[in-house]
């Protein structure tokens, strides 16, 4: 299952005048690992003890690509525990939020570096209706039911299995989410592989298959903070939409498809993400600050394509989004508030951390104008998020 929402909300192609090289998909395989038959015994990859919990092992794998680049994975909620890139001057730099243990992952984690499903972000109300039946899921975010539930797939244990392929290191996670857990139909298997690329590319990929229909929007959800630490409001982004979809005081998107045109949420031309978050935009506010879906400008529907860039100041380090997913979540860690004591002892504050998270758009199963996420029997479900790092003096 790929579907777009590009025919239906007129997206537009990317400019031409950003000179930015795209990912064109699945040329090699180094680009295909989890779907190669290229990929074969690991090399790059490492695995150690993290720790257990409901009397299951949980495990750490760490990721290496030539240049020194690592990135520790969890088998609890397939977890980015760190992710290390290089900054303008070589040094390796850590550049999302987490704990140092495993409890804390489990105790309180707002979903730090997690895979989100069975339905990423928010469907209103819990409730959904799929061939004439109406489907109740638990609610955890007010009345509203938000990233798969109470238990959803960032807190279950999943198997794991190392994979090398040209150019890269990779490792591939496995899940069932059985039929009827946390309300949904249908048993899932979902296959996540995550590669790291000698490129300096973090690359999630996600495939699912159904025995029943059942909505699927699969998607991750690091909090990245390219400078390392502190505020990530002086981190210029850019966002590939000419479109946003405006939600309701529950953040709830209303199915109204507006221009960014003159408002908060134009990112077209490099911005620092604090320069207009607290505008008085009542849509905006909602957040309070951004937590919003913007319409990606795809070329084609299904077409791997840019959707933002954002650059630390400090580091230089730039990261550039990159899916074949229609829309992108952007949320600049507005409920961070300084209770969470992170890695090294850091203290996660206000605004310390940023979501880009390529996926359909939120409440979809409830918008029947909307592109469909029902997956059905037959159909597989694909997702590719790619996230790509370099550094600039």
């Amino acid at each position: 299952m790929k579907t777009s929402l590009t025919n239906k909300f007129g997206t537009m192609a990317l400019a031409a005048s950003l000179g930015l090289a795209l990912l064109a998909g699945c040329a090699s395989n180094k680009h295909c690992c989890g779907t190669s038959t290229a990929c074969g015994a690991s090399a790059g990859v490492s695995k150690s003890p993290f720790g257990t919990t409901d009397g299951q092992a949980v495990d750490i794998y760490t990721l290496r690509n030539k240049h020194g680049a690592a990135a520790n994975i969890m088998t609890y909620g397939g977890i980015v525990t760190s992710l290390k890139v290089p900054d303008k001057d070589g040094k390796l730099v850590d550049v999302v939020l987490g704990y140092d243990s495993l409890e804390g992952y489990v105790t309180n984690n707002p979903y730090f570096g997690a895979l989100i499903g069975r339905y990423g972000n928010r469907i209103g109300a819990g409730k959904f209706t799929l061939n004439g039946t109406t489907y109740t899921l638990a609610t955890n975010n007010g009345p509203n039911h938000l990233h798969g539930g109470l238990k959803g797939f960032d807190k279950r244990i999943w198997s794991a299995k190392p994979l090398k392929c040209d150019g890269g290191a990779a490792l591939q996670l496995n899940y069932r989410s059985v039929d009827g857990e946390e309300g949904y139909p249908g048993n899932l298997d979902v296959k996540a592989v995550y590669t790291l690329t000698d490129e300096n590319e973090l690359k999630v990929t996600f495939v699912a298959r159904t025995d029943k229909d059942t909505v699927v929007n699969l998607t991750h959800h690091s909090y990245f903070n390219l400078s390392g630490g502190g505020t990530i409001l002086d981190h210029l982004c850019y966002i590939n939409a000419d479109k946003t979809t405006p939600v309701d005081s529950g953040l709830i998107t209303t199915g109204e498809i507006k221009p960014v045109d003159g408002t908060p949420f134009d990112f077209r031309a490099p911005t620092t993400i604090g320069e207009r978050i607290d505008a008085p935009d009542a849509v905006l506010q909602y957040g309070p600050g951004y937590d919003h879906n913007w319409v990606i400008n795809q070329k084609k529907p299904g077409e791997v394509t840019l959707q933002a860039r954002v650059v630390s100041p400090k580091t230089g380090i730039a990261m550039e989004v990159l899916s074949d997913e229609p829309c992108l979540q952007f949320y600049a860690g507005n409920f961070l508030d300084g209770t969470i004591v992170g890695k090294d002892g850091q203290v996660y504050q206000r605004r310390n951390g940023f979501c880009m998270e390529p996926q359909h758009a939120p409440d979809s199963p409830n918008k029947p104008n909307w592109p469909s996420v029902v997956l059905k029997p037959g159909q597989t479900f694909h997702n590719t998020i790619v996230y790509k790092f370099s550094a600039q003096k």
